[in-house]
């Protein structure tokens, strides 16, 4: 069904005003519906037709299901020629109705702040990808890389999306156009593409024959090695991929795999879970790259959270990208260091399979750009200092050559780089007062073992002997001497 017919049939839905109590479960271990949909049968509800058919898809709509003041309303109304709204039911069902600052709610729900551009510095293209496309469609900036815009179509708008100019297109795309088989004789035409990004809208919105057509012809060429498919349709319609013809035809291509798009830990839901585990299944990678969104996601606790939701469901996090000054989405951007802030919480404090890379997308076609927290402190010819996620700092010799550095008497970090220390360890480290407190356990040999009673009997030592326990809970710990080169022995 097209999206002209889905509106038509959309009835404007009248909900009542007590919408119940919200369930703060996240990721919610149990699906959820509001209220307008609670009678819907499970097996309507399970039809990704169904969804997209009964999508939320204007203000008139959205009023009788959520609270605004009129100034709201009449903002939101002007910015509905601006940008399209389209939301499932099941994922509008994601939102605390009660909550005006719900996270799921400021991804999905239009917002007066969209009409607003103090800093001047949204644009339309922000990334210029537009500049650096050989053909209608694909943008090749990478030397190994190229993306496809197969769609305009979208499950649901998200407000912050860095490609409104290309969703905002009317119309179908239904059939092959000259300008995809452009596309495709473009890629089959430059060898040193390795890596095409199937992207949109949503390419798995598009009608089966069509995803066949780039699929299948993109497998063909021998120089592409990965074919990505960046979808959101797993956390926003996870119903679609119930579909098993649409799963098999993703596996049939053995050069597949998904980049999907999880912002907020309540968004990992059973239903998510399910079609990511179908796509493993499947013998599909699944990535994730999530957009840093202030209001959403834009603090350390519920970065973690989400991050270890993800690895739960077998989702490796792959990017967190800092939200692009597209136009509409200032009032999301947070700053560069609320992003170092939060990579600082993450490396050390959780498995590294869940820790992202934070990236600046960056204009003029600059590309992705990865910032982090610096743990490089200092450096030397013969090696350099680096710090631990404790604030432990370390002196590391990269290479085994022999030290060129006169050892001069100093403190602090020159004392590493000197050779005079190898750590300096922060006063209360918890890491290191706990290998103070680990018992030291000695096995003895068997005639002592006899002599002494055993380990337990009477004649038996019950102290430990601390004398020999290393103090490791220090300011500083000293570099031990060079060994002297050995020599060989004169024949």
């Amino acid at each position: 069904m097209s999206e002209q017919e889905s509106r038509a049939t959309l009835p404007c839905p009248t909900v009542p005003q007590a919408v119940g109590a919200f369930d703060e479960d996240e990721p919610p271990s149990q699906p959820r519906r509001h209220p307008f949909w609670a009678d819907v049968p499970d097996q309507q509800w399970d039809d990704w037709r169904w969804q997209s058919q009964n999508a939320v898809r204007s203000v008139r709509q959205l009023r009788n299901l959520l609270t605004f003041t009129n100034e709201e309303l009449e903002a939101i109304g002007r910015l509905e020629s601006e940008y399209k709204l389209a939301i499932p039911p099941y994922y509008f069902s994601l939102i605390n109705p009660v909550d005006p600052n719900d996270p799921i709610r400021r991804q999905s729900v239009p917002s007066p702040l969209e009409a607003e551009n103090p800093s001047g510095y949204e644009l339309e293209d922000p990334l210029e990808e537009d500049k650096d496309s050989p053909v209608p469609g694909l943008t090749h900036r990478y030397p190994d890389r190229a993306l496809l815009v197969t769609t305009h179509v979208c499950t649901m708008y998200c407000r912050f999306c860095t490609r409104k100019r290309a969703t905002m297109v009317r119309g179908g795309w239904d059939a092959i156009s000259r300008n995809d088989r452009r596309m495709i004789d473009y890629v089959a035409a430059h060898p040193e593409i390795r890596d095409v990004i199937v992207s949109g809208g949503d390419p798995l919105t598009l009608p089966l024959p069509k995803l066949r057509f780039f699929l299948e012809n993109l497998a063909k060429i021998p120089h592409v090695d990965v074919i990505r498919i960046g979808t959101r349709i797993p956390v926003t319609l996870p119903q679609k991929l119930y579909d098993q013809e649409l799963i098999d035809l993703l596996a049939s291509v053995n050069k597949v795999w998904i980049q999907t798009h999880f912002n907020h830990p309540r968004e990992v839901t059973p239903e998510a879970a399910r079609v990511c585990l179908s796509l493993l299944k499947a013998g599909m990678p699944v990535n994730n790259h999530t957009v840093l969104l202030k209001g959403v996601n834009d603090d350390l606790a519920t970065m973690r959270l989400l991050m270890r939701a993800l690895l739960r469901i077998k989702v490796r996090p792959y990017y967190l990208f800092h939200c692009d000054p597209v136009i509409g989405a200032g009032h999301f951007r947070t700053s560069v260091w609320k992003g170092i802030e939060i990579m600082e919480g993450l490396r050390g404090h959780m498995s590294g399979l869940g820790i992202p890379t934070y990236v600046v997308d960056s204009p003029h076609g600059g590309g992705k750009i990865p910032v982090m927290p610096n743990y490089l402190v200092s450096a030397s010819d013969d090696a350099v200092v680096l710090r631990n996620y404790e604030g432990m700092l370390i002196r590391y010799q990269a290479s085994d050559t022999p030290n060129t550095i006169e050892p001069t008497l100093n403190r602090g970090v020159s004392s590493l780089l000197q050779g005079t220390r190898s750590a300096i360890i922060p006063e209360g480290n918890e890491r290191m007062a706990r290998r103070k407190s680990l018992q030291v356990i000695t096995v003895k040999p068997p005639e002592e073992e006899e002599a002494s009673g055993g380990c337990c009997g009477s004649g038996g030592d019950q102290e430990h002997d601390h004398d020999h326990e290393e103090e490791l809970v220090a300011v500083s710990v000293p570099t031990p001497a060079p060994a002297k080169p050995r020599r060989r022995p004169k024949k």
